[in-house]
């Protein structure tokens, strides 16, 4: 398998701009292939934190002696007081700066305005199947995980399991976000098990034994970390009652099968199809994300469960993830009770395994998930 992998994503190289994304999806790594000339500063190392979190104006003394036209900064989060000397080198000297970093909770939590609106945001995700190209597969996918290193690795679950135990669970209580650790350890196992489902606070709760706050805190920092998202409800004028509750979708579906204990999912199990529709999500995501539409992305449920797993904007294109070799009227029914509700709808695709690409006589596009991927990178599903 090819290991060098051409990402997707754009990023400027003449204006300062956070970069964001879940740790190890590759930002570090690309961020040296596109500014290997920057003066660059790495908060993972030891050193380095200890010099920038005793000493942030170490880094207007050094822009002013060597006055580097890009400076980088790799986990911007650990040390978040240097974005005040982030802002006064821009001010004062004109240095471009690339900030990296995987959590925006703490710099969010009181240096969200800092820059003055000077700082551009690009987020990375994991790879995207038009980015593996010719060594993207599916089932390893949908196994594995979007994570770069777990990808390419002939030992996938070994990685995961290092991933989980030392970033999830160590790292986010080594930074005082929880308190409590095995309430945080179970919840990811409880909240693993609901992925791209509604989020109800309350069952997680008593099967976790702390409160309903605290599950929402929870969720919260998994959000904050970039390790997941929640996908609100459609409500805009409603015909009939709607669901309101939040969807969350984990940012890997490979840390989703290691913490539900999901081991060698196959096609046509229900596993697969829950795996599957997470990833339609992530690849929606990453185009989103990497061509900056600025789309906003929904699900639609009446509340006796008819659903629509995605809706783009409002009603732009709604689209439903099916892993089945055959399409049939059961799948079909969401999307033409969307109809009824938003005749506003203007594309709605099934994407499938089905490989008989096709239009339904009321308009419905069933088409095979290669042919979803091709549509996807054209341009077909945003406006």
């Amino acid at each position: 398998m090819n290991r060098y992998i051409n990402r997707k994503i754009s990023l400027s190289d003449n204006e300062t701009f956070f970069l964001w994304g879940m740790r190890q999806t590759g930002k570090s790594t690309l961020l040296k292939q596109f500014f290997k000339d920057a003066f660059w500063i790495d908060l993972l190392k030891p050193s380095e934190y200890r010099r920038y979190i005793q000493n942030p104006e170490l880094l207007i003394q050094q822009a002013k002696l060597k006055k580097p036209p890009l400076i980088v900064i790799d986990e911007i989060q650990k040390v978040p007081d240097l974005l005040d000397a982030v802002h006064w080198v821009i001010e004062n000297i004109g240095t471009k700066f690339v900030l990296c970093g995987s959590s925006a909770r703490k710099v969010r939590q009181g240096k969200a305005n800092l820059l003055g609106g000077r700082g551009i945001s690009f987020h990375l995700y994991g790879f995207s199947a038009i980015e593996l190209g010719e060594n993207f597969d599916l089932l390893r996918i949908l196994n594995s995980g979007y994570i770069p290193n777990i990808y390419l690795s002939k030992n996938p679950l070994r990685l995961i399991n290092n991933y989980v135990a030392h970033y999830l669970k160590e790292e986010i209580a080594a930074e005082g976000i929880v308190r409590r650790l095995p309430s945080f350890s179970e919840f990811l196992n409880m909240a693993s098990l609901s992925d791209g489902e509604m989020v109800n606070y309350t069952t997680i709760a008593r099967d976790t034994g702390v409160s309903s706050q605290t599950i929402k805190s929870y969720f919260e920092i998994l959000e904050d970390t970039l390790v997941g998202k929640f996908l609100q409800a459609y409500r805009r004028k409603p015909k009939r009652r709607v669901s309101v509750s939040p969807k969350f979708y984990f940012s890997d579906v490979g840390i989703v099968n290691y913490l539900s204990n999901r081991k060698g999912i196959l096609p046509k199990s229900e596993l697969f199809g829950k795996a599957f529709e997470n990833w339609i999500f992530h690849e929606l995501s990453c185009y989103n994300a990497y061509k900056e539409c600025y789309a906003n992305f929904y699900f639609w449920r009446l509340t006796n469960g008819i659903e629509v797993d995605f809706i783009i904007n409002h009603i732009d294109c709604a689209i439903e993830a099916k892993a089945t070799y055959s399409i049939n009227k059961q799948h079909l029914k969401g999307l033409r009770q969307l109809m009824v509700d938003h005749p506003e709808t203007k594309k709605r695709i099934i994407v499938s395994l089905d490989d008989k690409d096709r239009i339904t006589d009321d308009g419905i596009e069933i088409i095979h998930y290669q042919s979803f991927l091709s549509q996807l990178w054209n341009g077909n599903f945003f406006t």
